[in-house]
């Protein structure tokens, strides 16, 4: 973890013009008198007095005119800041660069080591202050996850759980690793048993509902399935899934004047998907409206064409980044 550390806070530095991490002079005031305002922290941070500079940068930032001098003052100070005990301060800077520059590659390179580095201290932070606690190991579970290590991600959720059965959060996450790659019958109904659990902690959970409804359409248990849907679109009514789960589980069971409110209002929050133009001319034509039918057919072909577009530039793309034989 140490060596890390230091490996962000190394990476950090170095992003910034090397004059920014030059060796301050032995008498910064006296050399810079002549100086004043954004220049002056400017001239302060890029001979590496950082101290001085940074309550200028702070207010200089918001008082530079010039573009290039504000994405100057910015960067220097994120460096400064990410250089000093209250590291936090560098949010200031993030937060003003990213709102006047957000498509600058260089400010976006700044911005991931920044994070990162912020992140990996408040895990240190955390750790320190409070190595037993269920945060330590909720963000060791989080970690496996990702490396998808699932089944010590597993452990972690269970000992979370013995320390605190009703905390809001928990068997869901624990279902989700369970269900995660090829799941075996065991490995599903305990996750089914543990959706079902966090809906008794907390019935607001729209994800464990839909996944209920998932598994429930799996099982071929379409009414079940309708029920869970509706209830995770009255939840979080801008669940995109959740209202193509139910349009589909609906369509299944040829309740096709039923289908047709979630399945439209799911081709609002989703446009360009091809299953939900698909879903609706099915339960348009099985509702007798045949021009809509028709459409929504046109607009499926044309939205897998697109997608297929993409996946095809996307597969070119990776193929020209492979070096050469």
């Amino acid at each position: 973890m140490k060596n890390a550390f230091q490996l962000c806070v190394v990476i950090a530095t170095s992003i910034l013009p090397a004059s920014a991490a030059q060796s301050p002079s032995k008498n910064p005031t006296s050399a810079l008198s002549a100086t004043s305002g954004p220049q002056r922290a400017v001239s302060l941070a890029e001979t590496g007095h950082c101290t001085e500079a940074l309550p200028l940068l702070r207010k200089s930032i918001h008082q530079a005119t010039d573009r290039d001098l504000k994405k100057r003052i910015g960067l220097l100070g994120l460096n400064c800041a990410m250089t000093q005990k209250g590291s936090y301060d560098a949010l200031d800077f993030l937060t003003v660069l990213q709102r006047e520059f957000p498509r600058d590659p260089e400010v976006l390179y700044a911005a991931v080591h920044a994070l990162s580095d912020l992140s990996l201290r408040a895990s240190k932070d955390l750790v320190r202050e409070a190595p037993f606690s269920y945060q330590v190991y909720l963000l060791n579970a989080e970690a496996l996850e990702t490396q998808g290590k699932t089944a010590e991600a597993s452990t972690e959720y269970r000992r979370i759980i013995e320390m605190n059965p009703l905390l809001p959060g928990m068997h869901a996450r624990l279902g989700r690793v369970l269900l995660s790659g090829q799941p075996t019958p065991e490995a599903v109904g305990e996750a089914k048993k543990n959706f079902e659990e966090e809906l008794a902690i907390d019935p607001n959970n729209a994800a464990a509902e839909y996944v209920l409804g998932e598994l429930s359409k799996d099982e071929n248990n379409l009414p079940v399935a309708v029920q869970h849907y509706t209830r995770a679109t009255k939840i979080n009514a801008g669940f995109a899934e959740a209202y193509l789960g139910l349009g589909s589980a609906l369509v299944a069971q040829q309740q096709f004047a039923e289908a047709i409110p979630p399945l439209e209002k799911y081709e609002k929050l989703a446009p360009d998907s091809p299953t939900g133009h698909y879903q609706l001319a099915l339960a348009y034509n099985g509702a007798g409206r045949k021009e809509d039918a028709n459409r929504e057919a046109a607009l499926q072909r044309e939205a897998a064409k697109n997608l297929e577009q993409i996946k095809r530039r996307v597969s070119e793309g990776l193929e020209r980044q492979k070096p050469q034989q």
